[in-house]
């Protein structure tokens, strides 16, 4: 890859690893349009690190507390909680990943499913909106935060869309959502990153393209997550269903003529 097309792919995924558009149904189109048949699986990696920092950085607060909590083993406080409802949705989403690991790589390969998969992701945003604000997180909400957080390894299925439109659906409060849906995150990322680093074969490197796709992505993805926060808090999450729609139907038409 050139830098021109290092630059896209890092904006991209920036852009759209928070935003509830789909990183990765994004990324697929995307490389298709720029001819590049197959990103390096370093660049991939590298990425997902990027990705977990974001996270890290803008939780941190929320992680010290958490670690705090187990190291004093005290799971009867908020944080304590919180770290239990962490473990409990991450079992779903690595059974998920772990058991359709085959049947999601073959969805990489056909913009025909992604489009189909962003015109799902519509959906489940559109009836977002019937929320109703209130309670707080349970074991129910977790598991099934954590569900559809596996569901979300399929190209063009927004992971930050499902999860946190199926905890507006259980009516918790939109704040903690948030805050759990990308805590979430954290552990499959790293799940992630483990996984491919196995079949990583580590030759030549472009260490000075690697950065750069690094920090762009990083730079571009804090900043779209602080949007999202914004977003989410004024109620209008459901608009981005309409983005969905129109990506769709225009992969979907160019998948097919």
């Amino acid at each position: 890859m050139d830098l021109i097309q290092i630059l896209i792919l890092a904006i991209i995924q920036g852009i759209t690893e928070w935003l509830p558009i789909s990183s990765s149904g994004h990324l697929v189109i995307v490389q298709q349009r720029l001819g590049l048949k197959e990103v390096p699986l370093i660049f991939d990696v590298a990425l997902h690190v990027g990705t977990l920092c974001v996270v890290v950085v803008a939780f941190r607060r929320d992680i010290i507390e958490i670690f705090k909590a187990l190291y004093k083993r005290d799971f009867k406080s908020e944080e304590g909680k919180l770290a239990l409802y962490l473990v409990l949705g991450s079992i779903p989403t690595a059974l998920i990943g772990f058991l359709f690991h085959d049947v999601f790589q073959l969805l990489f390969n056909s913009t025909l499913a992604v489009g189909g998969a962003l015109m799902i992701t519509g959906f489940i945003l559109y009836f977002s909106k019937l929320r109703k604000d209130g309670k707080q997180l349970d074991f129910l909400d977790s598991l099934l935060i954590g569900i559809a957080q596996g569901v979300a390894i399929a190209p063009g299925i927004s992971r930050s869309g499902i999860t946190l439109s199926t905890g507006f659906l259980r009516r918790v409060k939109k704040e903690v959502v948030f805050r759990y849906s990308f805590l979430l995150s954290i552990p499959a990322v790293i799940g992630a990153i483990v996984m491919e680093s196995k079949d990583l074969v580590v030759g030549e490197l472009d260490m000075v393209g690697l950065l750069f796709g690094v920090v762009v992505s990083m730079v571009v993805g804090y900043l779209s997550l602080k949007l999202l926060l914004k977003i989410v808090l004024k109620e209008k999450f459901h608009l981005f269903a309409y983005y969905c729609w129109i990506a769709g139907v225009i992969t979907i038409i160019f998948s097919i003529f």
